[in-house]
């Protein structure tokens, strides 16, 4: 397999961006969620960019973990999207009353969280 190229780094940071929008709109549930999620990427740029350069990364790298970032995230979040979205809610609604954590969901989101974290070290070499 021949290493991606800068230009198809930045298609793939793209494509990622675009499903992390879209899937993330759809998990959550107020317009407020929502917006939140919506600057995630934004937030990436601002503070992976800078953090990248100052390490002496190169942008190809750079865009991998940006797009692993962000579709970590849908993977963590999309499954258990709708109860996650729920417990927001319930939070939003009643903010002075601690929403109990659901078990499957913080149980699943941990163990994805390290799968991908996992997935994303092991796969660098074979997109280098």
């Amino acid at each position: 397999m021949s290493p991606l190229t800068t230009n198809e780094w930045v298609l793939v940071a793209a494509v990622a961006t675009v499903v992390h929008l879209v899937a993330m709109r759809w998990c959550m549930p107020t317009p407020k969620a929502r917006r939140q999620t919506s600057l995630a990427p934004l937030a990436g740029c601002v503070f992976l960019v800078p953090a990248a350069a100052a390490r002496g990364y190169s942008v190809s790298f750079t865009l991998y973990l940006y797009s692993c970032g962000l579709l970590m995230f849908v993977i963590m979040l999309a499954p258990v999207g709708k109860k996650v979205a729920a417990d927001i809610l319930e939070q939003e609604r009643n903010p002075l009353t601690k929403v109990p954590l659901n078990t499957f969901s913080l149980y699943w989101i941990a163990i994805s969280a390290t799968g991908c974290i996992a997935a994303m070290v092991s796969l660098w070499p074979f997109f280098s």
